[in-house]
């Protein structure tokens, strides 16, 4: 089921998009091809890892990391 694809226009950054084993699709843009081609290794290397987490809970645990930075540095925090 693994598949990639990476493309670009022409003066644009590379779209990458992959498929792993479990059919997730993942995207991504860089600037050079060699970052481009790393990636789909790395999305395939950890595809395991990314595919026995809870995202919901890592999405959380983010947003509430920007707001302590926000609250650090002085800005607003989010709602």
């Amino acid at each position: 089921m693994r598949d990639y694809s990476i493309t670009r226009e022409k003066g644009g950054w590379y779209d990458v998009r992959v498929i792993d084993s479990y059919g997730k699709v993942y995207q991504n843009y860089f600037e050079k091809s060699d970052e481009a081609h790393d990636w789909v290794y790395f999305i395939w290397e950890k595809e395991d890892w990314f595919n026995s987490v809870n995202n919901e809970e890592l999405l959380a645990d983010a947003i509430h990391d920007c707001k302590q930075m926000d609250t650090q540095a002085g800005r607003r925090a989010i709602l």
